[in-house]
This record gives structure tokens, C-alpha cells and sequence, in this order.
């Protein structure tokens, strides 16, 4: 009786000391098991793609935002009413002369790498003068060849692509440019984007007049543009976004929320750097980058070109 009253208190005691191991261990398991998991979470973690720094942009589903894209050198390498005027040469819509003309504008245009107002202003009324008596009908089936010609190889990849990510965000994306707008519709309609502010040159009966309605659709004038078609959109400018290459169009870039410089122009560039303005610079070269003036293989194709309407201009004198 005294070894059994011995033993009885030994395995009380042993008893209790296995449950207290029981949970211990219960406890113990249960908190490697929660450390396992949260390593494991802190590594997939560091393994993921980092948050971006910024809120993703274009916010998709936001109708109330839209895009607005020059044309000359931001969508498209070049100037299009040059590559219209080529086109139209080609038809024999005008003589050699005039070509000689549209080839020194698109040269001066592609060596100073910005738009100047006077040669601009020129170029247009060139076109006007050549376009005055046609139809607009006819103008308009001429752009679709011509598009397919001379400019459908000349639309900057980087740029196309920053269209799409809008219109992939369910955004409408307007072309903002002075070339005629019958020229932008068709670029707009062929790009796949919404539609195309330009200038607009006078028609009666469907027959051009050889006039503008207005003024070209230049510098200040596109902002006036872009914030008409915002009103009449139900656009918020703040969520807006707006591209260009050129000083030219610092008005219409300071008017949205979301203002990119696309192969700036070096005022353009240092404006946007001041602003802190995103960039982007779609043309090969480092030199291109840096100061705004076409490559190598561009300047050889622009002295190819220009040496060939000089040649036609001395045979003609």
C-alpha cells in the first residue's frame, strides 16, 4: 500500500507534465507554423514585381479622360502635309516647282527639328492654292492611297503604342494638328483612334475655296480646340493627357492633367524638365535624343531628297 500510495502521486504528476507538453508542443508547432508562413509570404513578396511609384496610368475604365496627339514628329515622323503634297505631285495636282517647294519645307522642317510658324504657314498655303476647286470628296479617297504610300511607315511604334494603352483604357484618342483636318481624319480613321482636330479649309457645295476657315490650327489655337471638344465631351482636363514634340504646343500641354514631351524639340525638352513633365524619345541616336535633329540615316535620306529636287530645279532653269 505504501509503494502504490508512492506511485499514484508519480503518475498524477507525470500526467499533467504530458499535457503540459502536449500543449507546449501544440503551442509551438502552431507558432513555426504561423513563422513559416509569414517567410514564406515576405519571399513571394520580394520575388513579386515592385508597386509601381506612381498610380497606374491611363486609369482604365475612366471615361471622363481622354488623349490628345500631335501629328507632325510626335505620331509621325515628318511633316504630313509634305507627304500629302507628294502625293498630290504624283497625280499631277501641280508642276515641279511646287514640289521643289514642299521638298525645302520638309527639309527645313526635319534639319531644325521644330516647327516654324512662317514655313508652316507657307506650307499650307501652298496646299490651299493646289487643293482650291477640287472636291473634298476627292481629297478625302487621295488621303487613303497617299496615307498608305508615304506615311503609314512613317508612324513612330512608341507613340502608336501610347494611343492604344488609351484606347485600351476605353478613352477616346483625338489627333491635335495644323495639317487639313480631311488629312487627320484619314491618319485618325487608319490609326484606329477616335477622330482628328485640324484645319479647316473652306468648302462650298463640297468644292474647296481655296480659303481657311479661321485660322490654321496652330500653337494657342489647338488649345482652344482641345478645351472646346472637352466641354462638349464632358472631359475633365485634369485627367486628361496630351502629346507633342514641339514648344509650339506648350499651351495645349499645359492644359491637362497628364502632359508628355514625344521627341521634344530642345526648348520643348528643357520646359518639360522644369515642369517635370514625362518624356519620351521615340528617334534612333544619341544625337537625335540630345538635340532634336533626325539620325544619321535620316539626314542621308533628307540629302538624297533634297538633292534631287535641287537637281530638278537647275534642269528646269
Amino acid at each position: 500500500m505504501a509503494a502504490l500510495g508512492w506511485l499514484t502521486p508519480r503518475r498524477r504528476s507525470a500526467t499533467a507534465r504530458s499535457v503540459l507538453a502536449g500543449e507546449a508542443s501544440a503551442e509551438a508547432a502552431r507558432k513555426s507554423s504561423q513563422e513559416l508562413e509569414a517567410r514564406e509570404e515576405e519571399l513571394a513578396a520580394a520575388a513579386a514585381p515592385q508597386e509601381p511609384a506612381e498610380p497606374e496610368f491611363p486609369v482604365a475604365g475612366d471615361t471622363k479622360a481622354a488623349a490628345f496627339f500631335d501629328l507632325d514628329n510626335t505620331v509621325m515622323q515628318g511633316a504630313a502635309i509634305f507627304h500629302f503634297g507628294r502625293g498630290l505631285y504624283k497625280r499631277k495636282f501641280f508642276e515641279r516647282q511646287e514640289l521643289f517647294r514642299f521638298a525645302w519645307q520638309q527639309a527645313w522642317f526635319r534639319l531644325a527639328g521644330v516647327e516654324d510658324p512662317e514655313h508652316m504657314q507657307d506650307a499650307r498655303d501652298s496646299a490651299l492654292s493646289i487643293v482650291k476647286g477640287h472636291r473634298v470628296a476627292e481629297l478625302m479617297s487621295i488621303g487613303e492611297e497617299i496615307y498608305d504610300e508615304y506615311m503609314a511607315e512613317r508612324i513612330w511604334p512608341g507613340t502608336r503604342a501610347l494611343a492604344q494603352a488609351h484606347l485600351d483604357a476605353g478613352q477616346k484618342v483625338w489627333l491635335v494638328t495644323a495639317a487639313p483636318v480631311e488629312i487627320a481624319t484619314v491618319i485618325a480613321r487608319r490609326l484606329g483612334l477616335t477622330g482628328a482636330l485640324g484645319t479647316v479649309a473652306e468648302s462650298i457645295g463640297g468644292v474647296y475655296t481655296g480659303k481657311l476657315v479661321g485660322e490654321p490650327l496652330h500653337g494657342p489655337a489647338k488649345a482652344e480646340a482641345v478645351r472646346a471638344l472637352s466641354a462638349a465631351e464632358g472631359l475633365d482636363l485634369a485627367r486628361c493627357a496630351a502629346y507633342s514634340d514641339s514648344h509650339n504646343d506648350i499651351p495645349m500641354l499645359s492644359l491637362v492633367g497628364h502632359p508628355y514631351a514625344i521627341n521634344p524639340d530642345a526648348k520643348l525638352r528643357k520646359h518639360a524638365r522644369e515642369r517635370d513633365w514625362r518624356l519620351r524619345d521615340y528617334r534612333t541616336g544619341r544625337k537625335a535624343a540630345k538635340v532634336g535633329i533626325p539620325a544619321a540615316a535620316g539626314v542621308g535620306a533628307l540629302a538624297g531628297g533634297a538633292a534631287a529636287a535641287i537637281a530638278l530645279h537647275r534642269r528646269r532653269h
